[in-house]
């Protein structure tokens, strides 16, 4: 099918590993030019076509070099996906492991700004270049934010935060062209779940639990009706589709294996 994505712009943060580095691949196999922005350049992302720009998207100047530089590759843009999130390992293990009598003020303000500011920053940058092209905003969100007694409490409302921002952007902008969708995603076979080091590892460790065994005891915990977790590919294909012209906007798409029961 063709997503009639070829030739347009696109600008994706959190583009180094992960679902953000399966959503370069797949917007560049679709003929779009793609720029990224990530603390760091992995070999896998240099080994793209897409543009990286090596920028801490958590600050407050980040996200806007970040566009401006997008802008001066691209001459503009079409579409903007903020999918930069969970950071620090330990930070996000910190939001697990801690209530809120316990988690201190900081801890919230780095969640916040990695995951909600970051998303705010970088649209109300990029707006006046998408109003222009009438172009897209995806927001890569999570099935935490419907969840508030599991996963990091931070992290959560971070991301449900988030989900609102993407229903401001459309109303507020839906007349003149611009379309704002979230897309939640449950658990998805990135560094924190697969890595021995990652955040699922860990807490394997902790619990002396073979990695594997710990992994698939979660999924069942967490209620995932396919059985497994869902594939970088698999969130970077919807998201593509997203993308693509369809009148579709202020929605949320669920990628979660049947996570969230709840109509």
């Amino acid at each position: 099918m063709d997503l009639q994505l070829a030739g347009k712009t696109a600008v994706v943060t959190g583009g180094s590993k992960g679902i953000g580095l399966a959503l370069v691949r797949t917007l560049l196999a679709e003929g779009m030019r793609v720029v990224t922005g990530s603390r760091s350049i992995t070999a896998e992302l240099k080994e793209t076509e897409a543009v990286p720009v090596a920028v801490d998207l958590s600050t407050v100047s980040g996200p806007v070099r970040l566009i401006d530089s997008a802008v001066m590759e691209l001459g503009g843009i079409d579409l903007l996906v903020n999918n930069v999130g969970v950071g620090d390992t330990d930070d996000f293990s910190k939001g697990v492991r801690l209530n809120l009598l316990e988690l201190p003020d900081d801890a919230w303000e780095d969640t916040f700004n990695l995951h909600f500011y970051s998303a705010l920053r970088a649209s109300r940058a990029a707006l006046p270049h998408l109003i222009e092209r009438r172009g897209t905003i995806i927001n890569v969100s999570s099935v935490g934010a419907r969840a508030a007694g599991a996963g990091p409490a931070n992290y959560n409302v971070a991301k449900s935060a988030l989900s609102s921002l993407t229903k401001v952007i459309a109303e507020q902008f839906g007349a003149q062209g611009v379309r704002a969708i979230t897309v939640s995603p449950g658990p998805v076979g990135t560094g924190v779940w697969t890595d021995p080091d990652g955040f699922v590892g860990r807490l394997a460790k902790e619990q002396d639990v073979p990695h594997k065994a710990f992994v698939e005891q979660l999924v069942s915990a967490s209620g995932v009706t396919t059985g497994r977790i869902a594939a970088p590919e698999e969130v970077a294909r919807l998201i593509a589709f997203l993308a693509s012209p369809v009148n579709i906007t202020g929605n949320e798409y669920l990628i979660d294996g049947g996570m969230i029961k709840h109509v």
